[in-house]
């Protein structure tokens, strides 16, 4: 019998495979990861009406008791354990029961390693966030359909830098070493999981979403082409900007997504266990999920324009300038021209910045490779860089995770 029955998959999933970056096709090429199987591809449009069970009953209770009530007995629990409370309800035990017991196959030692991989990348790694995962993403017009009913994105603050600089403090947080239970990563990986219950219930509950055509509002395939894209791409990506690594660390930092990714709701069956297995998965999910439409160029147009207030100690406008046409030339590069026209973005300026940073990068991973300890020093300095370039993006206000989303919890 077939396990993927077509009546349960959304209008949204295509009958056919779209194309998908150069990098991306490149590289799945090299590993030979080839075009999903028809089981596969069925696979992807069943899991776009899966949410995330546990968080989803345990959003359940907190609506039942009220947020007032059950809001504060979360945040405890996420800080200092289960066990820091006395007598829990029973869907609170169960769900911080099942994330403080952590999965056999996890290794700590490479986790340690994965999140060294992505810190290298200094802000090189976090401009290929921006623009690859997160800008490019916003060809994904299934995923853009949820953005669109939250009140951030209906002001268009969605595509500018509010989400990202949230999305970058929670990728800062998991890389910068706390993914052990109680630490930051761990407890931002969790606050962001309750955050898309409570953003999944509000918006399935709108009059306006339309479950037959799209599925589960924050389901399993879309939350877990994100993860890849911002835990997995920006270190493929910066290899074609110079950046070396080992075959060691390009699969400990599938195994750091893995692990943030079990975190945060998305099913085992959807996880990646290698670098190829990763590089497959999100080859197919691209396939799946770009489908460009006029939500594309509304989330996308405001996010491109976002270096031009950015903030900067001194020479504000002259950096802006810089800025707008440094990120510009990333996305040129990385995207190219037809999914650029399609995001409604200028294809004129040519790839100058991933140009002359090749060679930099080059010869800063050849130094760090060749000096004893070059390496660790190479992602202490990028991830201070890294953590530093938030202040950019905010100015002397700090990045809230969750903040563009508070209004689904108040809703709750």
């Amino acid at each position: 019998m077939d396990p993927f029955p077509i009546a349960d998959i959304p209008a949204r999933h295509p009958g056919q495979r779209a194309d998908v970056t150069p990098l991306l096709r490149l590289v799945a090429r090299l590993v030979g990861a080839g075009p999903p199987t028809d089981a596969e591809w069925r696979s992807i449009g069943t899991a776009l009406t899966i949410g995330d069970r546990p968080a989803d009953e345990l959003v359940d209770w907190m609506h039942t008791v009220g947020m007032g009530t059950a809001r504060p007995l979360f945040d405890r629990a996420l800080a200092g354990g289960i066990g820091s409370l006395t007598e829990p309800a029973e869907p609170l035990r169960a769900f911080f029961r099942m994330v403080e017991t952590p999965p056999s196959w996890l290794d700590w030692d490479r986790i340690a390693l994965g999140q060294r991989a992505f810190q290298r990348g200094g802000t090189d790694g976090v401009y290929l966030s921006r623009n690859v995962p997160f800008l490019g993403g916003f060809a994904a017009s299934g995923i853009n359909r949820t953005l669109m009913l939250t009140k951030t994105g209906q002001s268009g603050a969605t595509g500018g830098g509010q989400r990202f600089a949230e999305t970058l403090q929670w990728a800062l947080d998991v890389v910068g070493g706390g993914l052990r239970t109680g630490g930051a990563g761990y407890r931002s990986t969790l606050h962001v999981r309750l955050i898309h219950a409570l953003v999944r219930r509000h918006i399935a509950a709108l009059p306006q979403w339309r479950s037959g055509d799209w599925g589960m509002p924050v389901n399993q395939t879309d939350m877990a082409a994100t993860m890849l894209g911002a835990m997995y791409a920006p270190v493929v990506a910066s290899m074609a900007m110079g950046m070396i690594y080992t075959p060691r660390e390009l699969d400990a930092s599938v195994h750091v997504a893995r692990y943030t990714g079990w975190l945060m709701g998305i099913e085992e069956r959807y996880l990646p266990g290698s670098f190829r297995d990763a590089t497959r998965q999100l080859y197919h999910y691209l396939m799946a999920l770009s489908s460009p439409d006029e939500t594309s160029r509304q989330l996308a147009q405001p996010m491109a324009a976002d270096p031009l207030a950015w903030h900067y100690p001194r020479l504000v406008p002259l950096r802006r300038r810089i800025a707008w046409a440094q990120q510009l030339s990333i996305a040129r590069a990385y995207l190219g021209g037809a999914r650029m026209r399609e995001l409604g973005l200028p294809t004129h300026m040519p790839p100058w910045y991933p140009a002359l940073r090749l060679p930099v990068n080059l010869t800063r991973c050849g130094l760090a490779l060749a000096v004893p300890g070059g390496r660790d020093r190479q992602a202490r300095h990028g991830l201070r860089r890294q953590r530093a370039f938030v202040s950019t993006l905010t100015g002397p206000k700090t990045a809230v995770i969750g903040e563009s989303a508070r209004y689904a919890s108040r809703a709750a």
